[in-house]
Formats: structure tokens, C-alpha cells, sequence
């Protein structure tokens, strides 16, 4: 206990989103190095652009190499640069992707905090690789934990080759996430679970995520308003009351984030504050275009 505790004061002194308040002038950049996704949220659209704000969006698929030639850049464009963080735009688990990159990157830049987010499915198959390496903070987005709720936010997962949707595919996905989250507690990892809150679907139900995301071994949890778009594209985002409402419920059990910016798979920078994204894909030579997009 007295290790986690000083691994988040850590936290909470260096890594941009956690000191927030405390150290506003810290950076990070997340690296699109994930092609492809195993599971299909109701709510996400995956797109390469330069426009949209939001998350799963990128400019660009990077391979591993030039993801670390992108942080080699990076350092030297934002000099309070202190996490690489991988988050998309698919899953950082469903290829070798996000882990090869940080091999290259905690060679290199060993004094860099490694952040890793995943929709859970297979992260009780890759949380030993994921300590190895000396990730930091793990991120797990889990919107519910009853099949009757999951179902209407996941549409499917692909899991060992195999397609599976409705409630099968949610209860999967529900047992992997557990899982996962405790195997990735057991081996020492800071373990933040995303939520993203839903009126109408999974609003009267943060609490009980909370409640088990902690006993699972999760330390904090972030709620997220929903962007309306996709299937959900008729789903009311929720206003300041209910998510500041669904926050105080959370906090009765586990710790609540509060700092998200629903940032770019690709965002360089200062959270909310600065933006490097184009410097640094202007500075990148080549165009890899036989990356595989999954």
C-alpha cells in the first residue's frame, strides 16, 4: 500500500494529467501507433483527420519507428515533455503495436512515464508484458458491469477468432475487464478505469462500477460525458448536473479523476493549454503507407 501511494504522489507531482492543478506547465504526446480495435462501441468512430477533438481520431497510423522518431522530436520541441502516452486510435492491446513502441521509447527516453488505455479485453493475456516494460499508469474503460447494460453500448468483440455480439459478447468482455484489472493490480500497476456516462443507458449505474472497479483493484476512476455520435448520435450528452451528480456518486467509493480534455490520439502538448501536433508531422520523413491498418 505504502508502494501505490508513493507511486501517486509521483503521479501527482509529474504526469500532466494528474498534476493538473498542481504543475500546469508539464506536456505529453500520445502515439497513434493502433490500427485496429477488438471490441465495437456504440459511441466511437475511428477516423484519420486533422479536425476532429475527440478521441480515436489521428492524422496518421505511425509504425513503432517513427512513433519513437516522433518522441525524439518531440523532446526537443516541448522541453517539459514527461509521458508518452498510447491511447488509440484502436486498441493498444489488439496488436503488438503499443508495446513494441514502448520498448523502443523506454530505451531511449528511460526517464519518460509510460500510459498505456485499453478496452480491457485482453489485458489479463498482456499485463506481465505490460509491467515488464515499466508502464506507469493503465488506463480500462468499463461502462458496466451487467450484460443488459454493456449490450447496448458494445455492439460485438472479436475474441480467439471469434465474432461474438449481444449479451454473450458483453458478458466476455465484462469477465475479461475484471480480470484484467485485477491481474494488472496484483503486479503493482496504477490502474484508472474510464466510464463514459450515458443518459439513459448507464447513468444510474456509476455507482456500482465504482463499487467494483475498486474491488477489482482499480484506484481511481474518470467520467466521461458521452459525445453523441454513431449509434448513440440520438443520446443526449450529459449537462454539469448529472456528470458533477455521477461524480459525487463515484466518490463514495473510489477517487475521481476529474482533469480529461478528450484528447486526440495524436495530441502533443500541454493538456488544454498547448498544441505541437503539426510541428512534429511536418518534422516526420516518409510516408509508411505499407503500415498494416489492421
Amino acid at each position: 500500500m505504502k508502494e501505490r501511494e508513493r507511486q501517486l504522489e509521483y503521479l501527482s507531482q509529474n504526469h500532466p494529467c494528474f498534476a493538473l492543478y498542481k504543475r500546469p506547465n508539464l506536456a505529453r504526446i500520445h502515439l497513434p501507433v493502433c490500427p485496429s480495435c477488438n471490441i465495437i462501441c456504440k459511441y466511437c468512430i475511428r477516423s484519420i483527420n486533422d479536425n476532429d477533438e475527440r478521441p480515436g481520431v489521428a492524422k496518421r497510423i505511425l509504425s513503432p519507428k517513427q512513433a519513437l522518431d516522433i518522441v525524439h522530436k518531440a523532446v526537443k520541441i516541448c522541453d517539459n515533455l514527461r509521458v508518452v502516452g498510447i491511447a488509440g486510435p484502436g486498441d493498444t492491446l489488439a496488436t503488438d503495436h503499443a508495446i513494441e513502441t514502448f520498448r523502443l521509447v523506454k530505451k531511449d527516453f528511460p526517464n519518460l512515464l509510460l500510459c498505456l488505455s485499453t478496452n480491457g479485453l485482453l489485458l489479463e493475456e498482456r499485463a506481465e508484458e505490460l509491467a515488464q516494460i515499466g508502464l506507469n499508469t493503465l488506463t480500462v474503460t468499463v461502462n458496466g458491469i451487467y450484460p443488459e447494460i454493456v449490450r447496448q453500448i458494445c455492439g460485438g468483440i472479436r475474441y480467439q477468432g471469434r465474432r461474438y455480439l449481444e449479451e454473450e459478447a458483453a458478458q466476455i468482455l465484462i469477465n475479461k475487464q475484471k480480470e484484467g484489472i485485477q491481474k494488472a493490480a496484483l503486479l503493482g500497476l496504477i490502474i484508472k478505469v474510464n466510464i463514459v456516462l450515458i443518459p439513459g443507458i448507464n447513468d444510474k449505474h456509476i455507482a456500482e462500477v465504482a463499487e467494483a472497479v475498486k474491488s477489482w483493484g482499480a484506484h481511481m476512476i474518470n467520467i466521461i460525458p458521452l459525445i453523441p455520435q454513431y449509434q448513440l448520435k440520438d443520446y443526449d450528452a450529459p449537462g454539469c448536473e448529472q456528470l458533477a451528480d455521477a461524480r459525487k456518486e463515484a466518490e463514495k467509493h473510489i477517487k475521481v479523476f476529474r482533469h480529461c480534455q478528450h484528447c486526440r490520439a495524436d495530441a502533443v502538448g500541454i493538456p488544454g493549454i498547448s498544441e505541437y501536433r503539426q510541428e512534429l508531422y511536418e518534422l516526420l520523413e516518409g510516408d509508411d503507407s505499407n503500415f498494416s491498418h489492421g
